[in-house]
């Protein structure tokens, strides 16, 4: 076997896993954070050891080449972090407005239940940077879009994003363009 197919078999095994464990510890929570909302909390996730584990693993593989991982405000954090360290690159965490001193870049972007705003420092330079774009839940695909638009816009290569859970039903994978999207598990 070829060391290619090899890392493809791992990759899979790897995803299997975490998806198995995603569906063992995920817990959902009906008309939060609004009525009509349904609520992935991923939280059981990160606190068991072998969960957490198999879905760094798992988003790990998405980020192949990437020099910088994006975690975006607030569960992204977490697993950017787990990422970066898997990958043995650095991190940024791209934040909700008003979290940062300024100079801040901001991107502003529409979510399902409302609208919200992502800042980064000014102060870090990303030109010909190659990010790999990390969050928890895809739902409308407004915030990582507006991520891969304000990493753009300061020079980066947004070379993947990658995702714990997928909800198919709201199409936010439609307005994830230009890089490949991994989610570990889709509903």
């Amino acid at each position: 076997m070829s060391k290619h197919s090899e890392t493809t078999f791992n990759a899979n095994a790897s995803a299997e896993t975490a998806s198995a464990n995603i569906d063992r510890l995920v817990r959902w929570a009906d008309d939060f954070p609004v009525q009509g909302v349904r609520f992935a909390d991923l939280t059981p996730v990160f606190a068991d050891a072998d969960g957490l584990s198999t879905v760094i693993e798992a988003l790990a593989v998405a980020g192949a080449g990437a020099d910088l991982v994006a975690g975006i405000d607030a569960r992204g954090f977490l697993l950017g972090a787990g990422v970066a360290l898997a990958l043995g690159s650095g991190v940024l965490a791209v934040r909700k407005a008003g979290k940062l001193p300024p100079p801040v870049v901001s991107q502003r972007y529409e979510l399902e239940y409302g609208s919200a705003q992502l800042e980064i420092p000014e102060s870090i330079d990303l030109i010909g940077r190659r990010i790999l774009v990390v969050d928890d839940v895809l739902a409308t695909g407004g915030t990582i879009a507006a991520t891969a638009t304000l990493l753009r816009a300061r020079g980066a290569q947004v070379v993947g994003a990658a995702v714990v859970l997928e909800i198919s039903e709201l199409d936010g994978r439609s307005r994830c363009d230009g890089y490949p999207l991994t989610s570990l598990k889709t509903v």
